[in-house]
This record gives C-alpha cells, structure tokens and sequence, in this order.
C-alpha cells in the first residue's frame, strides 16, 4: 500500500488535462516505403513487419520526397510543429474550458528541428499568450522529452501553486529522415511518425487531476552515442544502435525499482503502465524485465500500430488511452516510462 504521501495536501502537481493532434493524412507501411525511394524486399519486409499498420506524415503534397533539400525540411518542419501544436494545445484546454491567456508557463519539448525564436515564443503568438508568460524549451532529449517537461511543469506548480502550466510536445518526423542503406537509418524511417501532444499542469486540489507523485531518471551514459541524431550533408540523421533493444529494459527495470523502492510500493500495487513505445522489440524487451502480460502493455502496443514511434509526444498518446480505455478508478497507480538520448530512462509516479 501507499504508506505515506510525497506531497502536501495544499500543494498537488497535477495533469489536469491532455489534448494531441496528428496530420489530417494517414499512410501505411507500403505507401510510406514506396515513397522513400528503397528498392529491397528485405527492407520492404521491415517496414511490413513492425506492428505498425499506419502513420500519419506532415506532408504537404508539394514535397519533394525523398529529395527534400535541408532548407525544405526544415520549413516543413517548422509548418508541421506549429500547426500541430495548437490543435494539441486548442483540444487540451477546451476539456477544461480554460482560455490560452490564462496560462502562466509554457515548456515546448521537440528534437527533429531546430526553430529560434524557438516554438515556445511562436506560441505566444499564434495562441495569444500573455505577454508575462514563462517559457521553456527543451531540445536533443528525444523521445523521452515530454518527462523533463512534464518535470519541470512539476517544480513550477510546486512553486507557484495558482499557476497553470502547459506542456508541449510536438515532433514531425517525416522533416528529420535520411535515406541510405544503414539499418539504423531503414528502422528509424520504418516506425517514426507525425504528432503533438499537450498536457495541462495544475494544482490538484483546485483542479481535480492526475496527482504526479514523484519521479526517477537513470542516465547510462556508457551509450550516450547509442541513440540521438546527428547532422550529416545538412541534415538530421538518426542513430539508433541495436544494443537499445537488448538494454532499455534493464535500463527501465532498474529505474522503476528505484522509484518503487522510495515511495514504499509494490511492483503489484502498478494498475497502469504508460510506457513509450519505441519499437516492437523495445516494447518486449521492457515488458519482459518489469515481468509484464500483454493486456498490461497494450496501450503502448496500440499507439505503436495505429501512429508509430512519434518521438517524444508518443507516451502522452499513450497516457490518453490508459484515460479512455483503461478505465482507472479513483486510487489507482500509473507508472509513466520514456527511453531516450543519454542513454536515459526517465519515469513519473502517478495517481487517480
């Protein structure tokens, strides 16, 4: 049982609302392998094979795929981000009928581009933001960066407990692919997709939410060079090394027992897990070590088949399935996981 609350009654972090968005276009495996240029039934049947039925790309219908120039890329990528953004955002604070100028800090999480003045401030104009707001954003931290984010808007409330803080994550995938014969390069363009996700942050005990408990990092930095991007002829190409799939969920495993282990819970008191899907052999390396079914992990096996591995939006996804098809009761505990550059593994601690 939880023996003893981290946190004081008049003061309680809490996710108060969610919203994501996606690109009106979707596409499945074998469109998106016949527009990437590859020649290769082996690649073929990698794309075919990921669990992934769908994904849905920023693409214009101008694009020059796969011929995009940098300069291409990033005006798309910027396009994408921003008009995916404030769908996200729009949806997150409809739910809770809250207008945009009464937000008082905006953190943006993103990776596969680099906007300055960086989107945070884009916000502010295209949403009306007040002038006064805070802003934060996060950049290189991948598909983990709606934790830190999730983190900070965390020690803000904390700090600040009338103030309302939103959270960004939002990444166009399609704007940040390179096409070679590397395999780190054919799996990253075979699972990664478009989206956005928003999250509200509040004070629990003014705003009935998800109470956000505490939370656990582990950087491993032995593979600091196992995941990430790196630039290549003006571009961004991903790294992603195949000794991830065999060490995220130790990585994983020896975080959340860290996590459990501090706040006095058993792995059996766990009734949600949230976790990131990175891939197909991601996802049953970190089920296997937490000891987990498949009904415990089908959120993520869901988000993976029906959007791919979005980068850092992807465990929000995930999260707003638990909240719709979950059902969590009143009580109950999730475990939030995201596996990201450093290597790091990041997770939150959360209540119903």
């Amino acid at each position: 049982m939880l023996k003893k609350a981290r946190f004081k009654k008049e003061i309680s972090p809490s996710i108060i609302s969610i919203g994501t968005a996606i690109p009106d276009n979707s596409y499945t495996q074998k469109e998106i392998y016949n527009l990437s240029g590859y020649k290769s039934r082996r690649i073929e049947s990698l794309f075919l094979n990921s669990e992934i039925s769908k994904r849905h790309m920023f693409f214009t219908g101008n694009d020059n795929i796969p011929h995009e120039n940098p300069d291409e890329l990033i005006k798309r990528y910027k396009r994408g981000a921003v008009q995916l953004g404030k769908k996200a955002i729009r949806r997150c604070l409809a739910k809770r009928g809250i207008k945009a100028d009464e937000i008082d800090f905006i953190i943006t999480a993103s990776c596969t581009g680099y906007l300055c003045p960086g989107l945070s401030s884009i916000m502010v104009k295209e949403l009306k933001l007040k002038k006064n707001i805070q802003r934060t954003d996060i950049q290189g931290m991948g598909c983990c960066g709606a934790m830190p984010a999730l983190q900070r808007g965390y020690d803000h409330v904390k700090a600040y407990p009338e103030h309302k803080v939103l959270v960004l994550c939002v990444e166009i995938c399609s704007a940040a692919y390179y096409i070679d014969s590397s395999m780190e390069t054919i799996i990253g363009n075979a699972i990664c997709g478009d989206g956005a996700g928003a999250m509200l942050i509040g004070n629990g005990f003014s705003c009935e939410g998800i109470y956000i408990l505490d939370f656990q990092s582990t950087v491993d930095s032995d593979y600091l060079d196992s995941v990430g991007f790196v630039s290549k002829d003006g571009r961004l190409k991903i790294v992603l090394g195949k000794e991830i799939q065999n060490i995220a969920g130790p990585s994983v495993k020896k975080t959340v027992d860290e996590l459990l282990k501090r706040n006095r819970i058993e792995m059996k008191e766990i009734k949600h897990w949230i976790i990131h899907p990175g891939g197909r052999n991601v996802i049953e390396n970190i089920k296997k070590e937490l000891g987990l079914d498949e009904i415990e992990i089908r959120h993520s096996k869901s988000v993976l088949k029906n959007y791919g591995n979005m980068s850092s939006p992807t465990v929000i996804f995930v999260l707003e399935q638990v909240i719709k098809k979950g059902a969590p009761l009143k009580g109950d505990l999730g475990i939030m996981i995201a596996l990201g550059p450093g290597l790091a593994a990041e997770t939150a601690l959360l209540k119903w």
